[in-house]
């Protein structure tokens, strides 16, 4: 289980995030959404140790993670992707994900890089994540060469290849076509859920919908709704929150 606590960070006297609270069960996927700059990717990077919170605690699998550092916080089997992909331009798509297992090892103290030297049965395993994420195709090509889809589900392969516990998605259908988001609504129920916690932030409404168990809405920094998907893509306040009062006036 995740579980946040009255998080808050201040850059001088300005509150990026205000006394946020939220809990997702073992196994859950669940979703983050506000419009821009209301502190999503905020609490993203909160949560895996890219900034330490002014106030509140952040809780994972009973353990206070609050203020680690990054690798600390992975070591803890939590992953991410990003917004802006963070890709290895250099690599090509296999080596990205083995390299992405054999870093995983190392930071958990567990020498997995070593044993995967020259091991035909995890050299099948990375295959079997390619082809899960429809990349099989392009093992052998450049990161710089892939197409935009193909650098997001390559975003999401070397996350999962990590085997984390926790998986934190940020925004990972963004400039995505819709039949490119469906596919990867369907990689992220077959490949990315089953074994972890997912929370996502995402601006598409209905992949969000379709995928999670539970929503949070953030804006200007403070949560201002929570609870199943329907009720909340309901609520006057979060539609306030996407419309502004006059556009729903004139509605």
């Amino acid at each position: 289980m995740l579980r946040i606590e009255g998080l808050t960070i201040r850059f001088g006297n300005l509150s990026a995030l205000d006394d946020v609270s939220l809990t997702a069960e073992a196994g859950s996927l669940c979703g983050v959404i506000g419009p821009n700059g209301s502190g999503k990717t905020t609490l993203f990077n909160l949560i895996s140790g890219f900034y330490v919170p002014t106030a509140g605690r952040i809780e994972w699998e009973g353990r206070d993670i609050t203020g680690l550092a990054a690798h600390r916080v992975a070591r803890r089997g939590v992953a991410r992707t990003f917004q802006d992909l963070r890709l290895f331009e250099r690599l090509t798509v296999f080596q990205t994900l083995w390299a992405a297992r054999g870093a995983a090892g190392e930071t958990r103290g567990t020498g997995l890089s070593r044993a995967w030297r020259g091991r035909g049965e995890q050299r099948e395993a990375v295959y079997r994540l390619l082809a899960e994420t429809g990349l099989a195709a392009r093992a052998g090509a450049f990161a710089r060469e892939l197409t935009l889809s193909e650098r997001r589900r390559l975003e999401l392969a070397r996350a999962v290849a990590g085997a984390p516990r926790l998986l934190l998605l940020d925004e990972p259908a963004g400039g995505m076509t819709p039949g490119e988001t469906a596919d990867l609504a369907g990689i992220i129920r077959r490949v990315a859920l089953p074994g972890r916690t997912l929370l996502i932030i995402e601006h598409k409404l209905d992949l969000i919908a379709s995928l999670c168990d539970r929503l949070y809405v953030l804006n200007f920094g403070r949560k201002i709704a929570e609870g199943a998907p329907a009720d909340v893509l309901n609520d006057p306040g979060v539609l306030e929150a996407y419309l502004g009062r006059d556009e729903m006036e004139e509605g």
